[in-house]
C-alpha cells in the first residue's frame, strides 16, 4: 500500500502499527536526517553509520508500540538513536569527532550568534575555530549540535536528551563559553 508522505508522524505510527509495511515511510523520513545526526556527533564512517541506522530503525520497529505519543516522533526517534550512538561509542571507547564540513558549519553559526566578524576572519582563523569546535568536550558539543545543526528546540533537546530546561540552557550557555575562552587564549575572539 502507498501512504502520503503528507501523513503525519504520529498518524504513521498507528499506520504501522496496523500495517508493518508503512514502517518503509518511517524510513524514508528519518534516514537522511538521522545519517546527517550521527555523523555530526561521531567519528563513525559511513558504512558504520549506515549498519548503526539499520539497527536503530530495527529498535524503532521493535518498540513501536511503546511510544508515547506526548512527545514528538522526531524526539522519540532522536533519543533511541542518541543512545544507540552512545552505546556505539562505548564499545569502540574512541572520541567521537565531527565531519570538516559539520565543523565548518557549526563555526559559522555560532560566528554569527557570538558576532565576530567575518571579515575580519581569515583562514587560518577559521581553522582556529574548527580546531576549537572539535576540542569541545562531547557534551557541550552534542548540545550546541542538536541546537544551531539540528535547529532543534529547547524542549526537543531536553526530551532528547532526557536533561531539564536548566541543564540544556547551562550545556549551551557553557559550551559557547567555553570556546570563546578558548578562542581569546588562541587570540582568534576578544570580548
Amino acid at each position: 500500500m502507498n501512504y502520503s508522505e503528507d501523513i503525519s508522524d504520529k498518524e504513521l505510527v498507528i499506520l504501522v502499527q496496523q500495517d508493518p509495511d508503512a514502517f518503509s515511510v518511517i524510513v524514508d523520513r528519518y534516514w537522511n536526517r538521522l545519517f546527517a545526526f550521527i555523523r555530526r556527533t561521531s567519528y563513525f564512517a559511513q558504512e558504520d553509520i549506515e549498519d548503526i541506522l539499520q539497527e536503530v530503525f530495527i529498535k524503532i520497529y521493535k518498540y513501536i508500540n511503546d511510544y508515547d505519543d506526548s512527545f514528538e516522533f522526531s524526539t522519540w526517534i532522536y533519543r533511541i538513536t542518541r543512545n544507540h550512538v552512545i552505546d556505539e561509542i562505548r564499545k569502540k571507547g574512541s572520541r567521537p569527532q565531527q565531519s570538516q564540513a559539520d565543523i565548518e558549519d557549526l563555526s559559522d553559526r555560532l560566528m554569527s550568534d557570538m558576532d565576530i566578524e567575518r571579515d575580519i576572519v581569515t583562514q587560518e582563523a577559521i581553522q582556529v575555530l574548527h580546531d576549537s569546535i572539535n576540542e569541545l568536550p562531547y557534551k557541550y558539543r552534542e548540545v550546541l549540535i542538536l541546537r544551531f545543526l539540528e535547529e532543534r528546540e529547547y524542549s526537543e533537546i531536553m526530551d532528547i536528551l532526557q536533561l531539564p530546561k536548566g541543564t540544556v540552557a547551562s550545556l549551551i550557555n557553557r559550551g559557547k563559553k567555553i570556546l570563546q575562552k578558548n578562542l581569546q587564549v588562541k587570540k582568534l575572539f576578544s570580548k
